[in-house]
């Protein structure tokens, strides 16, 4: 365990005016006393050690004497010469941030609200599911997929027949990936769009006008507009096939671009294919 008052010292960064370079922590090599200047290499250096990094005490007189000693030793006798007890560096302990562990801790800690998005997610899937089923087989009162041809019909909806499939499958497809939380922001993006153009048409047909309250009013579908588009930037939750995706974690710019895909896609879907002002 090295002292708190050391530092770790690289000794080609050490310019203190008790480190005379790396003659005190190289070996040189003795020059033999005949022979012309030509028989020694001129890259005899390259294959010497590198100094390595040492630890600087706060004491620099202490580092002196074991640096001259070093040289001495490195020079005359092998390594096992240096003088037992000589040395002032220890080894080195990493430090660690205590605090990473309860960062960690307080990141997993989400309470119920994974739970309560689940309950929205499921809720909002089952909806879809039962309302696309109702109108692609009449189940429940429904008027199957001739009452929703007439109904888009009615609405201004071109290319109804094919539409009608579109609709049905839409709906069924998008709330089965909410339930499961599968592709929860696109899904949720489907979503939006459809219950979009279910509030524009709702709006053409009664001239423009946008009662909210109920029964005449729409706050039913504006209700469902919200929970969608909150789930597109809020993601699934942990309880979902999502679980371990970033939108599911920690969601933003791609939550911000689904919405407004589906937003987009929404209002595109009534102009090209209806193409009325739904206000008059």
């Amino acid at each position: 365990m090295r002292p708190a008052s050391a530092s770790l010292v690289d000794p080609e960064d050490d310019l203190s005016s008790t480190y005379g370079g790396d003659i005190e922590t190289t070996a040189i090599p003795s020059y033999p006393s005949t022979g012309t200047a030509s028989a020694q290499s001129p890259f005899a250096l390259t294959g010497e050690p590198e100094p390595l990094p040492y630890v600087q005490p706060d004491d620099g007189s202490s580092f002196a004497n074991y640096s001259a000693g070093a040289a001495s030793s490195f020079s005359t006798g092998p390594a096992s010469s240096f003088p037992a007890g000589s040395f002032p560096a220890g080894p080195a302990e990493v430090g660690t941030d205590e605090l990473t562990e309860d960062r960690i801790k307080a990141a997993g800690r989400r309470g119920t609200m994974d739970l309560g998005l689940m309950l929205i997610r499921v809720g909002l899937g089952a909806l879809l599911v039962v309302h696309g089923l109702q109108q692609a087989f009449g189940w429940w009162g429904g008027d199957g997929l001739g009452g929703l041809r007439d109904a888009l019909t009615e609405s201004g909806f071109r290319y109804a027949e094919a539409l009608t499939y579109a609709v049905a499958g839409a709906q069924i497809g998008a709330g089965v990936l909410l339930v499961l939380g599968l592709f929860t922001p696109l899904a949720a993006a489907g979503a939006l769009a459809y219950l979009i153009n279910v509030l524009l048409a709702g709006i053409s047909a009664n001239n423009g006008a946008l009662p909210f309250f109920l029964p005449e009013g729409y706050e039913f579908e504006i209700t469902l507009i919200v929970v969608a588009a909150a789930l597109v930037l809020t993601g699934p939750g942990r309880y979902g096939l999502d679980a371990g995706r970033g939108w599911a974690r920690r969601p933003f710019i791609g939550s911000f671009l689904a919405l407004l895909l589906g937003v987009g896609a929404g209002i595109a879907i009534w102009v090209l294919l209806n193409g009325a002002n739904p206000l008059g």
